[in-house]
């Protein structure tokens, strides 16, 4: 795993061209090895850990695959720290595909035990589209007592019910084109500890950077043909990150960990790590893949 000691140094170093890129944040030490070791087996060709100096991890990875890891010595908890990283790596590498996201959070997408996700970047690149929608899909460990953090691969669920979405409307309140914000998961079941503004669970977390393209705060990007979840002719393919990370934060903030004693109900179902769970339950789906 090659270090860089600020995300400057990384930049220069050039390794943003060999895409597509997996952009990781660590913001813990939780589940990182088996983030980084998921994200490997879809077939980046890199993937960039920023995390802070303090932190320790890596045990987990072979040396054949340190071969595509760098870590970024980086100060992830700072303000809009998401932000500012995927903003410069936009403006470092146009035209590479990115997908971004957190420690303990895992992405799928159609048929990914057996298609690379370099595959479905040069589909999505045939449908003339630069994007692909991603819904964030909580998970949680059915035991807290055992697992007090929400945090477990072995004993993951998430909830297979209580998704939905409204039309998204613009400055003027007209509904935007093939845009739609997405609810559901824990911001849904205990919006009362969530911030409105953080409550939909929609990102565009894979695309292709180009230039003058910007993340903004609420994971939609500058360009609003990004923000689609479709072509104008037909359903395009859409992907799910499976995320620890609210699911953390819930148990981690005194504002609600007292409040929510088990994540459990009557629509929890184990996870199955596989793709065609998340296909069967319509929280992500194929467009015209094949």
């Amino acid at each position: 795993m090659r270090h860089h000691e600020d995300l400057r140094s990384f930049l220069r170093s050039g390794a943003l061209k060999q895409g597509p890129v997996a952009l990781v944040l660590v913001e813990d030490e939780v589940e990182v090895d088996s983030t980084l070791r998921h994200h490997l087996a879809r077939g980046f060709r890199t993937i960039v850990a920023f995390a802070p100096p303090a932190f320790d991890f890596g045990a987990g990875i072979s040396a054949q695959e340190a071969e595509r890891l760098h870590r970024v010595d980086h100060d992830t908890l700072a303000e809009d720290a998401l932000t500012g990283v995927v903003n410069a790596c936009i403006a470092a590498a146009p035209g590479t595909w990115m997908h971004y996201g957190y420690n303990a959070e895992y992405l799928f997408y159609p048929f990914c035990e057996t298609r690379t996700v370099g595959e479905l970047a040069a589909f999505a690149t045939e449908e003339r589209r630069e994007s692909v929608l991603t819904y964030v899909v909580d998970l949680y460990a059915r035991d807290l007592q055992a697992h007090p953090s929400a945090v477990s691969i072995q004993d993951a669920h998430l909830d297979v019910a209580g998704y939905y979405a409204l039309n998204r409307t613009g400055r003027d309140d007209a509904w935007l084109d093939r845009q739609m914000d997405f609810f559901g998961g824990l911001r849904w079941r205990f919006e009362e500890h969530i911030p409105k503004n953080r409550r939909r669970i929609d990102r565009i977390s894979l695309f292709r950077a180009k230039p003058g393209l910007t993340l903004l705060p609420d994971h939609r990007l500058s360009d609003e043909e990004m923000n689609t979840y479709a072509c104008p002719w037909h359903h395009s393919p859409t992907a799910a990150v499976c995320s620890f990370r609210t699911a953390k934060a819930l148990k981690r903030n005194p504002g609600s960990t007292f409040d929510i004693p088990d994540f459990h109900w009557r629509n929890s179902a184990a996870f199955s790590w596989e793709s065609r769970q998340l296909l069967d339950l319509g929280l992500m789906e194929p467009g015209q893949w094949f």
